[in-house]
C-alpha cells in the first residue's frame, strides 16, 4: 500500500512511496499532525542516487518492525535534498554543528515547530561497532521526548542560538592579492604530489580549485600552480573515477589514487569538470584535456539530455542492488567477448587482473572485478612515432566502442530524470564555453536548446522555478537558480551573440 509520497514528483520520494513507514512530504499538514498528536518529527533527507540512502531504506524503512516503531513514535517526513536544497542546507548545518560531520542520508529529530534536538546521518537497524542502531535509538528518543521534555526544549534553544550566531556575518575586507596568495599556499600545502588532488581519501575532483589555480598562474606566472593543475587533471582522467568505457566522471574516489570511485554520476560535476578541462586546454594546448572535455560532453548529450533539451540530474551508483555492478569487468567477462590479443592489450593498458585490481572497501579482499584505469597516457603507451600513436588510438577506440555496446545491454543504474534549474544553468554555460573554445556547433545547439527549455518551461511570471519533472515545474527558484542560469546565459551570449539571450539574462538578474 502506498503512502503519501505516491503523489509526489521527486524520484527520491517516489522510491519511498511503498515503504511501510507513514511518510509525509515536507508540508504544513505534517507539522500540524505532529503538534496535534504531540509527536516529534523524524526528518530524513537524501536523494535518489545516494548509495547509503538505499542501504538505510533496505535495512530500516522497508522493515516492518522499524516502520512500526517510527510510526508510533514520530511523524515522519521525507525530503529530496536536490529538490529542496534550502531545507537540506539548514539541517545539514545543524548536523555538522552537533556531530562534527554530515552527509546523506541525513537524519534529524525535531519538535513540531521545527526545532532540532538530535541529528546524524546513516543509522543501521542494529547497534554495531559502537554506533547506535534504529532499534535502540527510537525507544530512547521516545523516552527523552516524553520524560525529559524540559531538557529537549533547552537543547533546541541553545542550538537555535548558535545557528543564529553563525548567520550573523560581519563584512570581510576587500579581496586582495594577499588573500589569493594565502589560498594558493593552502592548496600547495594540501597538494598530493604523488597522485594529484588536494586531499587524502576520499578524494573529490574539486574543479573550483583547478579553475582558481589556472587564474592564479595567469596572474603570477607561478609554474607550480600550473603543474598542480596538469598533474591533477591527468591523474583524474586516467583514474577509475573517470568512466573509461562510457565517459563522464563519477562523484569521488574512495582512495587516494583515484582508482575506486563512488560510482554515481552528477550533472553538476560534469559541467564544472568540463569547464576545468576546457580552460586547461586553453592554457596548455594539451589535446588530452580537450579530448576529456569532449568525452564529458559526449556522455551528457548521450545519456543526460531530455528530448526537449533540459539536462537530467544524476545516475545511481547501484544497479541490481550492487554498487558499481554496471561498470566493472572480470577477466572472464572480457575473454567471453574479445579475442585473447585484445584482452592482453586491455590488461596492459588498464591493469586488468584475474584476481581483480581493487580491494573491497569493507573487507580489504580482492573481488575478481576490475575497474578500468589507465596506466599511462596513450602517447607513452604508443611509444615513438605519430603513426604508432594513431594505430594505437584507433585500436583502443575500436575495442572501447565494442565494450560500450556490450555494456549497454546490462541493467543500467537508475537515472534521476528531474531537471534542476541551477544545475542546468551550469551545463548550459559549460556547453557554451565548449562551443566557443572548440568551435563546435553541436555544443552550441545543445546549450541553446537547454536555455530554451529553462526559459520556456521553468519560468512563472518571469520568476524561475527550481524543479521540473513529468510536465510539472515546481518549487520557487532560489538564489543559486538565478545565479547559475544568468551565468549560463551570459556564456551562451558570448558564444552566439543572440540579443534575446542577453535580454533574458538581464531580466533574471
Amino acid at each position: 500500500m502506498a503512502n503519501r509520497l505516491a503523489n509526489e514528483k521527486s524520484p527520491y520520494l517516489l522510491q519511498h512511496a511503498r515503504n511501510p513507514v507513514d511518510w509525509h512530504p515536507w508540508s504544513d499538514e505534517a507539522f500540524t499532525t505532529a503538534a496535534r498528536e504531540d509527536k516529534p518529527i523524524f526528518l530524513s533527507i537524501g536523494y535518489s542516487t545516494c548509495h547509503w540512502c538505499h542501504v538505510m531504506e533496505r535495512e530500516s524503512f522497508e522493515d516492518e518492525e522499524i516502520a512500526k516503531l517510527l510510526n508510533q513514535t514520530f511523524v515522519c517526513i521525507k525530503v529530496d535534498r536536490e529538490e529542496r536544497p534550502d531545507i537540506d542546507n539548514i539541517y545539514m548545518t545543524v548536523c555538522s554543528m552537533m556531530t562534527g560531520s554530515g552527509g546523506w542520508p541525513l537524519t534529524v529529530i525535531m519538535t513540531p515547530d521545527k526545532k532540532p534536538f538530535f541529528a546524524g546521518t546513516y543509522f543501521a537497524k542494529h547497534t554495531q561497532y559502537g554506533r547506535i542502531g534504529m532499534l535502540d535509538m527510537i525507544p530512547r528518543l521516545h523516552d527523552i521526548w516524553h520524560n525529559r521534555r524540559d531538557e529537549v526544549l533547552e537543547s533546541t534553544d541553545r542550538i537555535l542560538e548558535i545557528l543564529q550566531q553563525q548567520n550573523d556575518f560581519t563584512p570581510g575586507r576587500e579581496l586582495d592579492r594577499e588573500i589569493l596568495h594565502r589560498a594558493f599556499n593552502e592548496l600547495s600545502n594540501r597538494y598530493d604530489s604523488i597522485h594529484g588532488g588536494f586531499s587524502k581519501a576520499p578524494k573529490f575532483p574539486t574543479p573550483h580549485n583547478i579553475t582558481f589555480l589556472l587564474r592564479y598562474w595567469k596572474m603570477t606566472g607561478n609554474d607550480h600552480a600550473l603543474a598542480m593543475v596538469e598533474h591533477t587533471l591527468t591523474a583524474m582522467r586516467q583514474g577509475g573515477i573517470f568512466d573509461q568505457i562510457g565517459f563522464g566522471f563519477h562523484r569521488y574516489a574512495t582512495d587516494e589514487k583515484w582508482l575506486l570511485p563512488h560510482f554515481e554520476k552528477m550533472l553538476y560535476d560534469q559541467a564544472l569538470l568540463a569547464i576545468a578541462y576546457l580552460e586547461a586546454y586553453q592554457v596548455t594546448g594539451n589535446s588530452f584535456f580537450k579530448q576529456t572535455a569532449e568525452e564529458i560532453f559526449t556522455y551528457v548529450l548521450r545519456d543526460m539530455t531530455a528530448p526537449a533539451g533540459g539536462f537530467f540530474s544524476a545516475e545511481d551508483a547501484d544497479s541490481e542492488g550492487i554498487e558499481g555492478k554496471f561498470y566493472v569487468w572480470s577477466l572472464k567477462d572480457l575473454l567471453e567477448v574479445l579475442p585473447p590479443d585484445e584482452v592482453a592489450f586491455l590488461q596492459d593498458l588498464y591493469s586488468i587482473k584475474s584476481e581483480g585490481n581493487y580491494h573491497d572497501e569493507a573487507t580489504g579482499t580482492l573481488t575478481g572485478a576490475n575497474i578500468f584505469h589507465l596506466n599511462q597516457t596513450h602517447t607513452v603507451a604508443a611509444a615513438d612515432s605519430p603513426q604508432k600513436l594513431k594505430d594505437f588510438a584507433q585500436k583502443h577506440e575500436n575495442i572501447r566502442t565494442r565494450l560500450f555496446d556490450i555494456r549497454e545491454v546490462r541493467i543500467h543504474p537508475h537515472k534521476d530524470d528531474k531537471i534542476l534549474t541551477d544545475w542546468n544553468g551550469l551545463m548550459i554555460g559549460a556547453l557554451a564555453q565548449g562551443a566557443r573554445i572548440l568551435e563546435n556547433k553541436t555544443y552550441l545547439e545543445a546549450a541553446e536548446k537547454g536555455a530554451h527549455f529553462i526559459l520556456s518551461r521553468m519560468r512563472n511570471n518571469d520568476r524561475l522555478m527550481h524543479r521540473y519533472r513529468d510536465g510539472e515545474a515546481a518549487v520557487d527558484g532560489m538564489v543559486c537558480d538565478y545565479a547559475y542560469v544568468v551565468w549560463g546565459l551570459l556564456e551562451l551570449y558570448a558564444a552566439n551573440f543572440d540579443p534575446q539571450i542577453l535580454g533574458a539574462a538581464i531580466l533574471l538578474n
